[in-house]
């Protein structure tokens, strides 16, 4: 049920990044692999504070995420993608949002 978007406006030429964000995500979230999604979006036009550094824009949906919990993890992903993607963790914005069992959608019916 976690579902993570990141896009960059970097080339990105590792296969494995989602995977990568995936393990990461669901050990930080305390949840199975098995439900986590993960895509990426390379070679995004976007620019940061004016200019075209290497920059990323990641949301983050989940159920049960909690206030107290974003902290933490916009730490690891942002140390993620300064490791993974070579962006300046300053250069990095993340938009978390909780999502109600009953308005996520998986196998024909809900959470």
């Amino acid at each position: 049920m976690p579902y993570l978007k990141v896009q960059t406006n970097k080339d990105v030429k590792k296969d494995d990044l989602p995977e990568k964000f995936s393990a990461k995500l669901a050990e930080s979230l305390g949840k199975s692999e098995s439900y986590v999604m993960v895509a990426f979006e390379d070679n995004v036009n976007m620019s940061f504070g004016g200019n075209k550094k290497p920059t990323a824009f990641m949301e983050l949906k989940s159920i049960g995420l909690k206030a107290n919990m974003t902290e933490d993890l916009s730490k690891m992903l942002c140390t993620l993608a300064h490791q993974e993607l070579g962006v300046a963790k300053n250069r990095v914005y993340i938009e978390f949002k909780d999502a109600p069992g009953k308005m996520w959608g998986w196998n024909s019916g809900t959470f």
